[in-house]
């Protein structure tokens, strides 16, 4: 059974940096497109950034580039999320999700593409 694990949430200070794990099993990530999203209360859930599981290929949201960076550790079935510079409007429940790939040189922005997700992490940006 596929299965995503999200790690890594906490408070940190404006302008620090986490990182966010999100660990893949009953799959092979080279098979997966793995999609970063996040929820901030009273908003809808909002797509931020995804990797292809094979070629590497990854993509932004704009409020976001610069700033985060998406890898991946095939040898550990692992997705990274590197959040470098936060703010407090990067306060929010982050997400990763996922779906087979169906095209290796771009990935979708819809949360409804993705089948599967993760239990979410508490991301909180305050002083």
């Amino acid at each position: 059974q596929l299965q995503l694990v999200e790690s890594g949430g906490g408070l940190v200070q404006p302008g620090g940096s986490l990182t966010l794990s999100c660990a893949v099993s009953g799959s092979t990530l080279s098979l997966r497109t793995i999609g970063w999203f996040r929820q901030a209360p009273g908003k809808e859930r909002e797509w931020i950034s995804c990797i292809n599981g094979n070629s590497g290929y990854t993509k932004y949201v704009d409020s976001v580039k610069g700033r985060f960076t998406v890898s991946r550790e095939r040898a550990k079935n692992t997705v990274y999320l590197r959040m470098n510079n936060l703010n407090s409007e990067d306060t929010a429940v982050y997400y990763c999700g996922t779906r087979t790939t169906t095209n290796e040189n771009n990935c979708p922005t819809g949360a409804s593409s993705y089948g599967y997700w993760g239990q979410g992490t508490q991301v909180t940006v305050s002083s």
